[in-house]
């Protein structure tokens, strides 16, 4: 492997010469640079792991610098040294992008322990980037979309799990896609030549599922016209895959654990057991456990399926992520019909990301859909959300001013309010000139004029 390229840039050369002294003895490979204005070619010619930074330089400032880096590579942990040490400072370097802040004089035990810290956030970033390409790569249905730590974790868990052969069972909530990761487990596993066969356990009566699963011989029942091969032979090779598996019912329960249990099947109105070589994974928005202790799902065929359990987490609980389904759904169906993707206006995200969104990513999606279905100006404000959503962005009204109504009633009452307001004020400023108001909202004309409408006082002036 490869030494870690550390590039160092400092104006003093005696501080370029004892860290390249202090680093090289530990085995890292270090290039120095004393001339700051001269740092994006050096970058580029380096392309450093770890970028050690004095923060005060003539010419071009650590600041800059450090802006320089990160667009340039977003995930280059950049480590700030400089002799004045304030905590101004060092909150303005983190928050601008930089990983850790070193202050002169430091021993080589301080630098060394910063620039390990630093290589292995890298590494560990590297890793993270890797996966996420692997699973967007092998799945079918493209990638898992999110930056949170949640889905980081998914992403890590999915990866190591889809090579081995244990059954998994995975639980969350509808809409957390579920699905989706059942079929990157099964893209990424030895299996992903041969068929995944999805089967959707509450969609059908027990009896007839029971023939899906299994199979049946001819007049094995009435209206069995013709022998049919069942799920579980055609996965043979493959993956299984039990959406819903809570909803199965006792007796068709007791028959599945049989066949996960010997691995053979029996169609119905058969003596002959059929071998059959397939990984499960099952599915469920049930909690398990509670209908164990209640009697309908067995602990033995639970136990069964969970030999490896991936929990999925709600989209309530993936901090940052709404936004970047959203872009992405949004970008995803505006290309279908031939656009450019529509911009968010910043009270519509205040909206967006503040509901709670029980249906989760599939909510997201459908609302993204219907978005692009109705966009007819490329800009998608507060007015354009569903009632649902929209009362989630505040009102910036008096809370005590606000009568005691029906959460409802309220909402709409205040967003009318608000938007009442809103429209006067811009019309004011703007000399009641409807289009330079709309502009200076970021919205359409046409929105503007449906709010105009929405107010009993609401007039235009052209």
């Amino acid at each position: 492997m490869s030494a870690t390229r550390i590039l160092i840039v400092d104006d003093e050369p005696g501080m370029l010469d004892n860290c390249a002294r202090m680093l090289g003895k530990e085995g890292y490979e270090c290039h120095t640079l004393s001339d700051s204005t001269l740092f994006v070619p050096k970058m580029n010619l380096v392309q450093p792991h770890v970028l050690l930074l004095d923060l005060r330089m003539p010419g071009a400032d650590g600041m800059q610098v450090l802006a320089e880096a990160l667009a340039a590579d977003p995930a280059l942990p950049v480590i700030i040294m400089t002799a004045y040490a304030t905590v101004a400072s060092a909150v303005q370097a983190i928050r601008e992008g930089a990983f850790d802040y070193i202050a002169k004089p430091f021993s080589r035990d301080q630098l060394s322990v910063a620039i390990a810290r630093a290589q292995r956030y890298r590494a560990l970033g590297d890793q993270t980037r890797a996966l996420r390409q692997q699973v967007t790569r092998a799945s079918p249905l493209g990638s898992l979309v999110g930056a949170s730590p949640a889905v980081e974790r998914l992403l890590e868990d999915v990866a190591r799990v889809a090579p081995a052969e244990a059954d998994v069972l995975i639980t969350g909530e509808s809409g957390t896609g579920k699905e989706l990761v059942a079929r990157s487990i099964h893209a990424l596993s030895p299996r992903s030549r041969k068929p995944f066969i999805p089967v959707d356990c509450a969609a059908l009566p027990e009896a007839l599922l029971e023939s899906e699963l299994f199979g049946h011989e001819k007049g094995a029942f009435t209206g069995a016209v013709s022998r049919k091969t069942g799920l579980m032979v055609e996965a043979d090779g493959g993956t299984l895959f039990l959406d819903e598996v809570g909803e199965l019912g006792p007796a068709l329960q007791s028959k599945l654990l049989r066949a996960l249990e010997e691995r053979q099947v029996r169609r119905l109105g058969s003596t002959a057991f059929q071998s059959v070589n397939i990984r499960i994974v099952a599915a469920t928005n049930m909690e398990l456990d509670a209908a164990i202790r209640g009697g309908p799902f067995r602990q033995d065929l639970f136990y069964r399926l969970n030999v490896v359990h991936l929990g999925l987490p709600p989209l309530r609980e993936r901090a940052g992520d709404t936004q970047l389904l959203m872009q992405t759904f949004l970008a995803e169906f505006a290309e279908l019909q031939g656009n450019t993707p529509p911009q968010v206006t910043p009270d519509a995200w205040t909206a967006l990301e503040s509901h709670p969104w029980p249906g989760n990513v599939r909510e997201v999606r459908n609302l993204a859909h219907r978005l692009i279905v109705f966009d007819d100006d490329g800009v998608i404000s507060v007015s354009d959300l569903p009632d649902s959503i929209r009362g989630w962005g505040g009102t910036g009204l008096d809370a005590d001013t606000s009568p005691v109504l029906p959460y409802n009633e309220a909402r709409d009452q205040a967003l009318t309010a608000f938007r009442t307001e809103y429209s006067r004020r811009l019309l004011d400023e703007n000399e009641g000139n409807v289009t330079r108001a709309a502009a200076a909202a970021g919205v359409s004309r046409r929105t503007f004029h449906r709010w105009l409408a929405e107010t009993a006082d609401g007039q235009e002036e052209e």
